[in-house]
């Protein structure tokens, strides 16, 4: 797709067709953002109109800037590409003009609705093949023919007998397909969070963000790579792209570390797993937390909020590889220029700080998201005012122009795969999916958390983030929120933690359990046993009789929660890490050997889900949760240190050894405090120890 943000490019090209169709991508790219502002500060004309206009919009922009190649036969691009756009326009027209005539007659299909509705979609469909390849129409096309007529010759729990062609086009069309909830979130707020980080962009933050960070650790051990972790993740947090975050950092922090000593492969894997946590860290943490906020009804606030110290946690295990491996391969802090301090570069650069600022304050203070982030980003050009170089026009419609660039494959994508997340919906395949995983798992939560893991994996290699989480938190959401919350319930029986309603409640549903509830060697084994012969309503009289509804709805987030960070591992995670090959194409290594290499960097996306789980790393008292986050990080260091065979100091074998087991005991969930505790303190000794040797042989 060609680049759009520089402003005097685009208008000042030499004449010819190009560079015609560059300008008119341009113009219309400005027009798009203008058009979403409006939109989301002013309109309030109906969601399914706004989100044709979305599709219709981006669509042509598309269509300009990713025309059609048919090698041979050429001639017949631009005619096909123009035929598109006609279609495209007519179809999310049609949709605005014509919805209500279709209700007048009693919702039958009349020709015009058949043309509308069959061109909309095929139009959807390859505007995502430009965008994001082959494997995500093939897998709408597959469900939508599951839905007409492939899932009659289906056997056992995935039989459907299908439905009518009419149908599945209404439902597709007019009614929560292209134009439903997942659309709108596209059009709110993953549009303008993705503007707002444009803006900032153009008024220089990128820039501030990285020189802060290079005051802030570059004079530590491994400072280099450690500029990448907080560089990445400071920029991450506003523009919410892996990908987009790795190019504007990568192309500053990859050489940096490869000029310090770094390995080539090590700094394009650091960099991608640092970009990658940018999804993880509030306030936008990509498109999924807008999604996740849509799915659980659990305000946004309440996310962001539960999901910093878990982010900080991921950061802090990337910054705990860098360490390690500097320290290993005796790499020096060296601050290139004159060395300024953190706080200098915060006074000369604070202002840049102050649209997030006011973006927090106005949602803490109940604004919604979307109407928060456009006053600030609007802020953007007021604050920038405040520095030596404030935005002008240009830098302003270049920024308009680059967040409609950077949203176009996302807004395509979330378009479409409402067609699939509908199709879903009215098959009950997720439900169907929900329940054979749950028995495939049985009571065993490790079980299910690893068929997810497996599940996100696979989907991933051909879907991005934000659509892989959609597609599992639709499949294996209520199967995992409903074992959580039955885990939590089994220990709460087992340690006698239910009151004495609830007791009662027992007595009277089941005498057995009942009988056993006070009795002290009480196993969840049996709990389990007798549980799975009650009715589904008495487990809920049970469940809600100790867990009130902040408990269920934190339980609710552990498991949307736990999907969303395995969704990310499709970053970093071979044979298709669209990050980490974009890492490695800066630092011109081998893409499968960085893909494997930022795996293993980025291994606290496996480990936080298993405390999500199992500990109350979300929904905990603030004791509990850096009760898990201290353990945690020192689990983490100490299986790092064994992976490398070096801590402060080389190990040897029986070190190594230690370190590793001490490491799996820490990270571990397993609710034994004492033992967490006593683990924790020899590895603190034993790097203590190591430290100090170290003071003796080598002084200075």
């Amino acid at each position: 797709m060609s680049n759009f943000s520089n402003t005097q490019e685009a208008l000042l090209a030499p004449s010819g067709p190009q560079s015609n169709t560059n300008k008119l991508a341009f113009y219309l790219a400005i027009i798009t953002s203008l058009v979403h502002l409006y939109f989301n500060l002013v309109s309030t004309w109906p969601d399914n109109y706004i989100s044709a206009i979305h599709f219709m919009l981006f669509g042509c922009f598309v269509l300009l800037t990713s025309p059609l190649r048919l090698g041979l036969i050429s001639w017949l691009a631009r005619p096909i590409d123009f035929g598109l756009g006609c279609g495209l326009v007519i179809s999310s027209g049609y949709l605005i003009f014509y919805s209500d005539a279709l209700a007048e007659r009693n919702y039958e299909f009349a020709t015009s609705d058949w043309v509308a509705s069959i061109t909309a979609v095929v139009v959807a469909l390859e505007l995502v093949r430009r965008c994001m390849g082959w494997f995500i129409p093939i897998m709408i096309m597959l469900a939508m023919s599951y839905v007409l007529f492939l899932g009659q010759f289906i056997d056992g729990v995935f039989h459907f007998a299908g439905l009518s062609a009419e149908t599945v086009l209404f439902r597709n069309f007019f009614d929560d397909g292209l134009f439903g909830p997942i659309a709108k979130i596209s059009w709110t707020f993953v549009f303008m969070f993705i503007l707002f980080g444009a803006f900032l962009v153009q008024a220089g933050t990128g820039d501030f963000i990285i020189r802060f960070a290079n005051a802030l650790v570059g004079r530590m051990v491994g400072g280099q790579g450690l500029v990448a972790v907080v560089s990445s993740g400071m920029m991450g947090s506003v523009s919410g792209s892996a990908i987009a975050n790795t190019a504007a950092t990568g192309v500053i922090t990859i050489p940096l570390m490869k000029k310090a000593g770094f390995p080539a492969k090590f700094a394009a894997a650091v960099e991608a797993g640092a970009s990658t946590g940018g999804q993880l860290i509030p306030p936008i943490m990509g498109a999924g937390v807008f999604v996740m906020a849509s799915y659980t009804q659990i305000p946004y606030l309440t996310i962001i909020a539960a999901a910093f110290v878990p982010a900080l946690l991921y950061f802090a295990s990337i910054a705990i590889f860098v360490r390690v491996q500097a320290k290993r391969l005796n790499i020096q802090p060296s601050v290139q220029g004159e060395q300024v301090s953190a706080w200098q570069e915060l006074k000369s650069g604070w202002h840049h700080l102050l649209p997030i600022l006011l973006l927090v304050t106005l949602m803490i203070y109940g604004f919604t998201p979307t109407y928060a982030v456009g006053i600030a980003t609007l802020s953007v050009c007021l604050f920038s005012f405040m520095s030596r170089t404030p935005m002008g026009w240009s830098k302003m419609l270049a920024a308009l122009a680059s967040a409609t660039e950077n949203s176009a494959k996302t807004a395509l994508l979330l378009i479409a795969i409402g067609v699939l997340i509908n199709c879903i919906s009215i098959s009950s395949l997720g439900v169907t999916f929900s329940l054979m995983i749950n028995e495939w798992a049985g009571s065993n939560l490790m079980l299910l958390l690893a068929l997810i893991a497996l599940a996100s994996l696979i989907i991933g290699m051909g879907l991005p983030v934000t659509a892989s989480y959609i597609v599992l938190a639709t499949l294996s959401a209520p199967a995992l929120y409903g074992l959580i919350s039955q885990s939590a319930l089994v220990e709460a029986i087992v340690n006698g933690q239910l009151n004495e309603t609830a007791s009662m409640m027992m007595s009277m549903m089941a005498p057995a359990l009942g009988e056993i509830y006070n009795q002290p060697n009480t196993t969840a084994e049996q709990v389990f046993t007798i549980l799975a012969g009650l009715p589904p309503e008495a487990i809920e009289i049970i469940r809600s009789s100790q867990f009130d509804a902040a408990h269920l709805s934190m339980m609710l987030l552990s498991a949307h929660m736990i999907i969303f960070w395995l969704s990310q591992d499709s970053n970093v995670t071979p044979p298709v890490c669209l990050v980490a090959f974009t890492a490695a194409g800066i630092a011109k290594t081998p893409p499968m050997a960085t893909g494997i290499e930022a795996w293993k960097t980025a291994k606290a996306l496996y480990i936080v889900p298993l405390l999500f789980a199992y500990t109350p790393f979300i929904g905990g008292s603030q004791l509990e949760v850096l009760q898990v986050f201290i353990t945690a990080l020192i689990g983490i260091y100490a299986l790092v240190a064994a992976i490398y065979g070096y801590a402060e100091a080389k190990l040897n074998f029986a070190l190594r050894s230690i370190f590793a087991l001490l490491g799996a005991l820490l990270v571990w969930p397993h609710q034994v405090w004492y033992a967490d505790i006593a683990a924790a303190l020899i590895i603190i000794a034993l790097l203590g120890q190591q430290v100090w040797i170290n003071k003796r042989t080598n002084p200075s």
